[in-house]
């Protein structure tokens, strides 16, 4: 990329970066930092090269063990601190990515990870305001091999003419050094994003799954996207490549999706049966319970309520299954009695819509065994109930990327 101005804010961190980026000795060796060393080491670093160069490496060493929740490549890869906790996870951009063709404009890229992905298929033009992150992502294309399909420019997102490419814009929601889930405190924000929306062919905008677009967007397709049991973003799918349904779910690694208008299924209210189920995050918030629930022939405990029951045992995806050993009043002295008779020795409180101070309520439980148990505290029929539960055993992908090992890292270069 071309060097910013010198006069430019974020000249001297991108001129730091470039200086780092020849120095794969100092990388590799703050690599090399164990637990309770790091000062030891960056002391006998700081005899060999500058301090601002040694801070800069041990940073970036951090930023990789880190990453590699992310990134499947995180211990070559470029990262600050706000870039790395905005970044889309590598599988949730690659399912993104399925759906563009031809050239891209990537807008807001920050470290380059949705253009990563894009640039698997598509030739990426990614913008940035900042010079750093132009730099990051061109650097992490090379280490994903995708160099020649992405080019980073420094500039303003709101200015460039998109022409007849698609679009994936990922708005900045730490302005303020705060991560904001309104999108009037998004940059750019909702008078862009709307002006995206009529003037593009089409393509993504990526929100926070907390942010308020519901009724922002009406004519766009909204994706919630969950990546093992944790809803990470909404995707705004407009123009070109918005699917007919108003509202989708999709669960990651998995793949499984869900498509629909939640007002046109609701499901038929059910006393418990023998399994309880609890929807994933992105069914929820997309919405689409109901639509689950007839879809695997569930029935609802109360239309305040997500939970989901049956009698059969369902494996889905969509739910998380649990087996039902009894269901009580939400009496804490009829609950602590009845766990006092059991062989729980720990127990994890699940609550959604009834107050229920969960931390308090699992220190005053008597838990005499070991074996693991669950309490829903829910409603059935309009009351508060307490249901006791036996998580099933899912085969579901881990909650670690595959990429980690069982410590959950990757190695640093």
């Amino acid at each position: 990329m071309i060097p910013p101005d010198p006069q430019h804010p974020r000249f001297p961190e991108w001129q730091l970066l470039s200086q780092i980026h020849d120095q794969p000795e100092l990388i590799a060796r703050a690599a090399e930092a164990l637990p309770g060393q790091e000062l030891a080491l960056q002391k006998h670093l700081r005899e060999h090269w500058p301090e601002g160069w040694v801070r800069c490496a041990f940073a970036l060493a951090d930023a990789r063990r880190r990453g590699v929740e992310k990134f499947r490549l995180a211990g070559q890869m470029w990262f600050d601190r706000k870039g790395l906790e905005q970044a889309t996870p590598e599988e949730v951009a690659r399912h993104k990515a399925r759906r563009f063709t031809g050239h891209v404009y990537d807008l807001c890229c920050g470290i380059g990870g949705d253009a990563l992905a894009l640039a698997e298929s598509c030739n990426v033009t990614a913008v940035d305001l900042d010079p750093c992150a132009c730099l990051r992502t061109e650097w992490n294309a090379g280490v994903y091999h995708v160099a020649d399909r992405v080019v980073a420019e420094c500039g303003d997102a709101t200015r460039v003419d998109v022409g007849t490419s698609l679009v994936h814009l990922d708005p900045d929601r730490r302005q303020s050094g705060q991560k904001s889930v309104r999108l009037e405190d998004y940059a750019p924000g909702p008078a862009f994003l709307q002006e995206l929306l009529q003037t593009a062919r089409g393509g993504a905008i990526k929100l926070s799954p907390a942010a308020n677009f519901v009724g922002r967007f009406p004519e766009a397709e909204i994706e919630l996207v969950s990546l093992r049991g944790e809803c990470k973003e909404a995707t705004v799918w407009f123009g070109e490549l918005a699917g007919i349904d108003p509202w989708r779910a999709t669960v990651l690694p998995e793949g499984a999706t869900l498509a629909g208008n939640p007002l046109e299924q609701v499901a038929d209210l059910a006393p418990p049966g023998r399994y309880l189920y609890d929807p994933d995050p992105a069914v929820v918030r997309a919405g689409l319970v109901d639509l689950a629930a007839v879809t695997l022939g569930l029935g609802r405990l109360d239309l305040r309520e997500e939970y989901l029951t049956g009698d059969a045992l369902v494996e889905s995806a969509f739910v998380q299954a649990f087996e039902v050993l009894a269901v009580l009043p939400n009496n804490p002295a009829e609950i602590r009695d009845y766990f006092r008779r059991s062989t729980f020795g720990q127990v994890e409180i699940k609550c959604r819509h009834v107050p229920v101070q969960a931390e308090e309520m699992r220190r005053k439980l008597p838990l005499p065994g070991q074996d693991p148990g669950v309490l829903v505290i829910a409603r059935i029929a309009g009351r508060a109930r307490g249901v006791v539960c036996r998580r099933i055993a899912s085969r579901r992908p881990t909650n670690r990327p595959p990429w980690a090992d069982a410590t959950g890292r990757t190695p640093l270069v």
